[in-house]
């Protein structure tokens, strides 16, 4: 790797079921919206246009990330290549709050409280009681994760503690023998990944909002310092869906 770039693209699935209805998901199973097939389905295309190619792929154990990879790699003709799925890649678990829509939290219990419920950093939201149906230790899909590594509800830091040692030992190690990499995981997951990689403050991570279904590309050297960022599309689109994950906690 002395003379070689890693290259590594990120993927916020497209609009889910209850992003649609703006409904507090975490571990909830739900799957695409048209909207959101259309999403990943323009971002494999910006992929493949752009050039793009991969040799490994991760995502997440929730199937509207599932099924945002497997649109992208279909559009880029690459449904062959290796998917690893993982728990550790799950959106944060909100907890009580899933289910809930935003919106109406936000006019019940003020905007400020959502918004520590959504992006403080280390604050868990109301947490579920155990053998609730949203409950992972009742969910088959989790059944060979380890029970006491299953959570009842999660803050960003929670996130990053699964998230990021996954990353540490599992991802990067493709990346620093030249694999070409592309995660296609959640808002949070995601962000606990942008924020240890950028090296960004616990204040700072909270202002970060990843747009769905938009490939967010990196080119670091052999040593981890970012060469290249980049959004892959059309600057005014992608301004127009950061700006509606920002509003997605404020009241109507």
């Amino acid at each position: 790797m002395a003379d070689k770039t890693m290259k590594l693209v990120l993927v916020r699935h497209g609009e889910s079921e209850w992003n649609l209805k703006n409904l507090f998901t975490g571990w909830t199973d739900v799957d695409l919206t048209d909207t959101g097939r259309a999403e990943a389905t323009a971002g494999g295309r910006a992929l493949k246009e752009q050039g793009y190619d991969f040799d490994v792929c991760y995502t997440s154990m929730l199937k509207r990330a599932i099924h945002t990879l497997d649109i992208i790699l279909d559009q880029m003709d690459r449904a062959w290549l290796p998917v690893h799925k993982s728990w550790c890649l799950n959106e944060r678990h909100y907890g009580a709050l899933q289910g809930l829509n935003k919106a109406d939290a936000a006019a019940e219990h003020g905007e400020d409280q959502v918004l520590i419920w959504r992006r403080s950093f280390d604050v868990r939201p109301p947490a579920l009681e155990p053998g609730d149906e949203r409950d992972p230790h009742v969910q088959e899909q989790f059944r060979d994760v380890n029970p006491d590594n299953l959570p009842l509800a999660e803050c960003l830091a929670d996130t990053i503690d699964r998230a990021w040692p996954y990353f540490q030992h599992t991802i990067a190690p493709q990346l620093e023998r030249g694999r070409r990499v592309l995660i296609a995981a959640h808002g949070n997951s995601l962000r606990a990944l942008v924020m240890k990689i950028e090296g960004l403050s616990p204040d700072e991570i909270l202002k970060v909002n990843i747009p769905t279904g938009v490939p967010l590309s990196y080119t670091f050297d052999k040593d981890w310092n970012i060469l290249d960022k980049h959004y892959i599309g059309d600057p005014d689109t992608i301004k127009r869906k950061i700006d509606a994950v920002a509003n997605q906690g404020k009241a109507k």
